[in-house]
């Protein structure tokens, strides 16, 4: 055992047939604080990537900033970082997101006896996905420290990761070397790894009908509220299958109780893993959609965009049998698992880099009940380390 400034015992361990100091647990949790205290709300990210720039340079890496910001009126945009290592090969690029979802303002870091970590109860706590920012930091500098070799490195900090992946989406690729990345967003299990991700298609119904007097002239009027529940009726919601999923999740319509509402907007979602699949769902919806409009001698808008692209990596591709073999060496088990949520993976993919999202520690996303661990926080930082010290 080795002992650090504070006094605090630090095991060591080899790796790349060096042995190094392990990661340094204290100096983890108080960058995660650090990180979490920073508002950084989608098209927010100011300040996060004015504090991510700093620490990036420090470390010896050279760091653009590109106009994704621009683009939707945001004030910050993704941040392209690239470091060059010792070891051959093709750079290996790490990934996280620098926004949170809300509620996200004033947010505390509270770190319990045990080692979890929460946020007071009153907002997220931004372990999504700032478990996997403080990870690839403590990783780097762990790495740099000892002077171990290593990979060259590139990292793509995204905006707007939480609204349908748009930093991500409008990033200049042209830029990035590696031909594999590695995903740092999401839950469960350290050593987990989706391999597997959804089609999103977005889609948006405009019923028009036909406005009248309720209590006077209701026969005049073409009730486009009215017209929407009959569609809404007419397709299947939920769990269509183990690959596909629907759900319209937003309803509005009609100007007063004692009007034939003319207009009525429905707003809903198709998810598959299978991108043919969420195209054969749509259609079916939008076919469901004219039915009841026509039957009602309504009008319909049906438009549709896309959150993202499904993709699938082989678990025999080298992206995933370098994670394999960190994890192996880690005594660290693997699972291999689809998900339904969109990532900046799914980005990458359509770029032509192949690409696993890395289970980083955070638990109960997307809620106020959200938490991480110090233990799953030094695991991510150790699997990291491996995989940019990897010979192949």
């Amino acid at each position: 055992m080795n002992s650090n400034s504070e006094g605090t015992a630090i095991p060591t361990e080899k790796i790349t047939g060096m042995v190094i100091r392990m990661v340094n647990r204290k100096r983890i949790i108080e960058e995660f604080q650090e990180l979490v205290a920073i508002d950084s709300p989608s098209f927010g990210e100011r300040e996060m990537a004015d504090v991510l720039t700093k620490k990036l340079t420090a470390l010896g890496f050279q760091v653009e900033e590109d106009g994704a910001g621009k683009v939707y009126g945001g004030n910050a945009g993704n941040l392209y970082a690239y470091l060059p290592g010792e070891l051959e090969g093709p750079p290996l690029l790490l990934s996280a997101h620098m926004d949170t979802v809300e509620p996200s303002r004033n947010k505390k870091a509270i770190v319990k006896e045990d080692g979890t970590i929460t946020s007071d109860g009153t907002t997220v706590l931004g372990a999504d996905d700032l478990s996997g920012v403080t990870a690839i930091l403590e990783a780097i500098r762990s790495i740099r420290e000892e002077k171990l070799p290593h990979r060259s490195i590139e990292i793509l900090f995204a905006i707007a990761e939480e609204v349908y992946i748009r930093g991500s989406e409008v990033f200049d690729y042209s830029f990035i070397k590696a031909r594999e990345a590695y995903v740092l967003d999401l839950s469960g299990e350290i050593g987990t790894a989706a391999l597997k991700a959804p089609t999103l298609v977005s889609f948006e119904a405009v019923f028009t009908g036909k406005a009248a007097h309720a209590g006077f002239a209701p026969e005049e009027g073409v009730h486009a509220i009215g017209t929407a529940a009959k569609a809404i009726t007419s397709i299947q919601m939920g769990r269509i299958d183990k690959e596909t999923t629907v759900n319209v999740g937003l309803i509005e319509g009609g100007l007063a109780k004692n009007i034939v509402p003319e207009t009525c907007i429905l707003k809903g979602e198709v998810r598959s893993i299978r991108h043919e699949k969420a195209l054969e769902e749509t259609e079916k919806i939008r076919a469901a959609f004219e039915k009841s409009a026509t039957e009602s001698k309504a009008k319909l808008t049906f438009t549709t965009s896309y959150g993202c692209l499904a993709y699938e990596t082989r678990e025999e591709a080298p992206v995933v049998q370098r994670f394999e073999k960190a994890c192996q060496e880690l005594s660290i088990p693997t699972l291999y698992v689809e998900t339904f949520g969109g990532s900046d993976n799914n980005n990458f993919v359509r770029n032509g880099i192949s690409g696993i999202v890395m289970a980083c520690g955070m638990s109960d996303v997307h809620s106020t009940k959200e938490h991480t661990h110090i233990n799953d926080l030094e695991k991510c930082t150790q699997i990291v380390i491996k995989l940019l010290t990897s010979k192949n």
